[in-house]
């Protein structure tokens, strides 16, 4: 399709992954693209993305898809999994990650990026987290290069970290040899440059390539590269970093797009070069529900220096490319706005999570049905895997609708829909009981607290046994209707807080999930609450 800025064929939208899709790591592999984010405590772990045009990608598999390879209960949310690595060579695919408070730094290898991908093997010497693996294919040798700490552990300030590397064993999967630290701090230490992580090494040119993240994960992010002639270093930065940055531009900027780093450059398919990264859309300052988002940027060579955006620029929401799109069948879309409702009557969408670990137990599918949680004594305030199954919320601006079949015995029952930031801030839109009598009732979570509060709630008849409940994102809002004819809506409770589910609120790493919930909260239950769709529809007036 041709348009309006000339003989371009195609336009790539950011994000190119909406919604909670934090650190990527990409790699090419012949036509295809292969693109894995963060997941924390979630299940499964590690999505694995798959495209031919760097814009219409589909979900494939997880790399973290069986509870025998690790899980994470007993750990926060904003735990778990942090920032992993793709890379391939031979005919092997390999992602090292880091499970931050258990297993430390591990990697998993597969030939089919779909999975199934191998039980993690530990690599206990890579003490630190964001590693990846660099195939050198001009040596045939492999390195592990990861952040670490500061020099004999004495950092010389807040944030001071290392970037180091180990030559590695890809077929024994072990490291070889001694550990050399190749950056301390950043690019210069003596302006005491904070969180130099998720490092990649890229050869160019007779050129080694050492770029990293700098700043922190936030509105300081930023990324800068240094180059050397052996792989071992010594690594010199380049006069013009930042090479991507979105810190410098006015905060009040019409659709701002910031916090912007954590990149990782790829050829593309017309052979010009491209860097993914991380960044945040806020609705307001430094506030936003959706978490870090997947974005892309073309990047220029010049003088053998990488490009991508130094700063001056804001990052676009849109990019035109000389090259055709390929569309894939059967593919959610992730990318500007768009609407579809889940039917639940096969399988589970890849994309869906699990709080911690999968229980295949705890539900069933059929066409009659839908989806039948069974409902568990766990709560989503607490560390274990309650009966959740969660959908990311992809716009500022979205809607999540579902209708329920449930009829709860008792005041501890609840089913229903919530949109949850961690585990202590979310808002639980639900069927219950109250004096005997069937309701409907909106709570609100208690950090620090596995109680919850009222806010809302209004009696049911009892001949309504499916209900509809919705909820409506609005930037800092949220809004709940509810329906017993799944064509009428109510509204229960108009223009919540939403700045309570920002990640600048509940702090950590992730961004807001819509769940489908079932809780007998603390009491055994031999009842379950069937949910016959998901509808989701996102509309952000950046994309229009």
């Amino acid at each position: 399709m041709l348009n309006h800025l000339g003989s371009a064929q195609t336009t790539l939208v950011n994000p190119i992954l909406t919604g909670f899709y934090p650190d990527p790591s990409i790699v090419k592999v012949g036509p295809d693209y292969y693109l894995v984010n963060s997941t924390f405590s979630y299940f499964p772990g590690l999505p694995i993305m798959h495209c031919k045009d760097l814009k219409n990608w589909k979900q494939i598999g997880n790399v973290i898809d069986r509870p025998e390879q690790m899980d994470f209960m007993g750990e926060r949310l904003t735990r778990g999994l942090f920032a992993p690595g793709i890379s391939y060579s031979k005919g092997t695919f390999y992602v090292t990650c880091t499970d931050i408070d258990h297993d430390g730094n591990f990697v998993v290898t597969a030939k089919n990026p779909a999975g199934p991908w191998s039980n993690p093997v530990k690599i206990p010497q890579v003490k630190g987290i964001d590693p990846s693996i660099y195939f050198d294919e001009s040596t045939d040798k492999a390195y592990i290069i990861y952040n670490s700490e500061a020099p004999d552990r004495k950092p010389l300030y807040s944030g001071h970290r290392t970037i180091r590397m180990y030559e590695f064993d890809p077929v024994n999967l072990k490291v070889v040899g001694e550990e050399k630290q190749l950056v301390n701090g950043g690019v210069d230490l003596s302006k005491k440059p904070v969180w130099i992580e998720g490092p990649h090494i890229l050869k160019r040119n007779g050129w080694y390539y050492l770029y990293a993240a700098e700043g922190g994960t936030s509105v300081n992010h930023s990324e800068v590269v240094l180059r050397s002639k052996d792989v071992w270093g010594p690594y010199v930065p380049f006069e013009g970093n930042p090479i991507l940055t979105q810190r410098e531009l006015p905060a009040d900027r019409k659709d701002a797009i910031t916090s912007a780093g954590h990149a990782q450059f790829v050829e593309g398919p017309d052979g010009k070069w491209y860097s993914i990264f991380l960044a945040v859309r806020p609705y307001e300052g430094d506030y936003y529900n959706t978490g870090r988002e997947t974005f892309i940027a073309p990047l220029t060579w010049k003088d053998d220096w990488p490009m991508i955006e130094h700063g001056e620029k804001p990052i676009a929401y849109s990019y035109p490319v000389n090259y055709n799109e390929v569309k894939q069948k059967g593919s959610l879309p992730q990318s500007g706005n768009f609407a579809y409702t889940m039917t639940f009557d096969k399988e589970l969408d890849p994309g869906l999570l699990f709080l911690r670990t999968h229980d295949k137990n705890s539900y069933t599918l059929s066409k009659k049905d839908g989806l039948t949680l069974k409902l568990k004594p766990e709560t989503i305030m607490e560390m274990g895997n309650p009966a959740f199954i969660g959908k990311r919320q992809q716009h500022l601006n979205s809607t999540a609708e579902i209708e329920l079949t449930f009829t709860p015995k008792s005041e501890k029952e609840k089913a229903g829909l919530v949109i949850l930031q961690d585990e202590g801030h979310f808002y639980f839109l639900c069927k219950s009981k109250a004096q005997d009598k069937d309701v409907l009732q909106l709570y609100q979570s208690k950090p620090r607290s596995t109680e919850m509060e009222l806010l809302a709630e209004v009696p049911l008849d009892a001949k309504a046994s499916k209900v509809g409940l919705r909820i409506a994102s609005k930037g800092d809002t949220y809004s709940f209707y509810t329906s017993t004819d799944a064509k009428n809506w109510s509204l229960l409770k108009d223009k919540v807080d939403g700045k309570f589910l920002s990640t600048k609120v509940s702090g950590g790493f992730i961004g807001c999930v819509y769940g489908l919930y079932a809780t007998s909260s603390g009491e055994e239950s031999t009842n379950s609450a069937s949910f016959q769709y998901l509808k989701y529809s996102g509309d952000d007036p950046m994309f229009k």
